[in-house]
């Protein structure tokens, strides 16, 4: 298209949140900054100054106590076009992605069991004998509670109007608590209407046809896209608005602003969106049985005594370096993920009060000329990674068909996004 763009990042590294490298033990993790250690226990954070960049907009966060990191990746896709344009930046080894949960069976022990529920997970905690999926769907019938109007009014109506409550009570319940700091009641039915009730023994986390992982890493993807294109500049360590205000930035023509769409509005006087972060607390494991502190490499801890969401193991995934492969890395890194109110912004909080203000602030991204908002934050809605570049590309079709920079659909018509898992 013969068009040059500058990339401005705070960060000092290219990638955002999908940055990843090889750390000192040798396994590859997400980024993180180590900062001085106290006890897990005591881990803090705060919240340090907004940041942007022309690209992408985001809210810094720092631990004082533990580990900044941005969590783990997993790239799944339906749709042909998305997948045939990563192929073009690495290379990809399939990985189909299984999480488990340490949940309370019909006697309060825990056991740990596929997430979603299959007929293996309700075999274990109810001491069923589910063979088949007509079985399996005939469990479910026997437990379903039909919402009191005929249609789900929130979030409890939806999760037991889809599993019933043994399922809702022990896995969903809390574990929606302490990931939105609201119980299933108080959010949009959409969240827990998404609930996958599987039939089968088929304990994959996704159902797409393509699952993978990159090869080398999700950092090589960014370096093959951006660092041998002469048109792309990068300018890190840089904050947007302050160079903004400071009149430091080159003249451009257009914006493409994926930051959090109320951030840019701030002096619009306009209430804030609410947003969930995770704080993430890192931990070295010197010498786990059988190199693993862990069955799989998320498992997620549902029940209301535990206060993190779900543990991360990376040395799981296969695009592991291969000294890890070969074993010879004998320790292991895991992450407690706690959710939080403060820090990066990651999951829209889905209910009337933020959907109804997100329309308000949609119609002044309307209005502003020479600006495209694009992407999770900016569009107030969680997109998985293969809807949001499908969402870009689809900008790219409409700058060559109509000459313009905009989004061709609105967000909520690529339908639910994983959201936490």
């Amino acid at each position: 298209m013969g068009m040059t763009s500058l990339v401005i990042d705070v960060r000092d590294h290219i990638g955002g949140n999908c940055y990843d490298y090889v750390e000192e033990h040798g396994i590859r993790s997400s980024k993180y900054v180590h900062q001085p250690r106290a006890p897990p226990s005591s881990c803090e954070q705060r919240t340090c100054s907004a940041y942007a960049r022309v690209l992408s907009f985001r809210c810094h966060q720092s631990l004082l106590t533990c580990i900044f990191r941005y969590g783990a990746h997993l790239f799944h896709t339906k749709f042909q076009r998305v997948w045939d344009y990563v192929q073009e930046f690495s290379q990809w080894m399939p990985f189909d992605h299984r999480v488990k949960g340490m949940v309370p069976d019909k006697e309060g022990v825990k056991k740990l069991v596929p997430i979603p529920p299959t007929q293996a997970t309700v075999n274990e905690l109810f001491g069923e004998n589910i063979s088949s999926e007509a079985e399996m769907q005939a469990w479910y019938d026997s437990q379903r509670v039909l919402p009191p109007s005929g249609e789900a009014a929130n979030g409890e109506e939806a999760a037991l109007s889809r599993v019933g409550p043994l399922l809702y009570e022990r896995i969903f319940k809390h574990y929606t608590k302490k990931q939105w700091d609201k119980y299933p009641a108080e959010l949009d039915a959409s969240v827990l209407m998404r609930l996958p009730c599987r039939t089968s023994t088929d304990d994959r986390y996704f159902g797409d046809e393509w699952q993978a992982l990159p090869v080398n890493g999700y950092t090589r993807i960014f370096e093959n896209m951006l660092l041998n294109d002469p048109n792309i500049t990068l300018r890190l360590g840089v904050d947007f608005f302050a160079a903004k205000a400071a009149g430091k930035l080159p003249e451009y023509g257009m914006l493409v602003y994926t930051g959090p769409i109320d951030s840019y509005f701030a002096q619009q006087g306009m209430p804030k969106l609410e947003y969930r972060s995770i704080r993430f607390e890192e931990i070295w494991v010197p010498e786990p049985e059988d190199g693993f502190f862990q069955e799989a490499m998320v498992v997620n801890y549902p029940s209301a005594d535990v206060p993190f969401t779900r543990i991360v193991e990376y040395k799981h995934v296969p695009n592991q370096p291969e000294e890890v492969k070969r074993g010879e890395v004998k320790g292991t890194l895991i992450a407690r993920e706690y959710s939080s109110a403060e820090g990066d912004p990651y999951y829209p909080v889905p209910n009337p009060e933020n959907r109804a203000l997100y329309e308000r602030y949609r119609e002044l991204a309307e209005k502003e000329e020479g600006v495209c908002f694009v992407g999770r934050l900016a569009s107030y809605k969680y997109f998985n990674m293969d809807q949001a570049i499908l969402n870009a590309l689809e900008i790219y079709d409409n700058y060559k068909e109509a000459g313009k920079f905009a989004p061709k659909r609105r967000p909520e018509d690529f339908g639910p996004g994983d959201g936490p898992k």
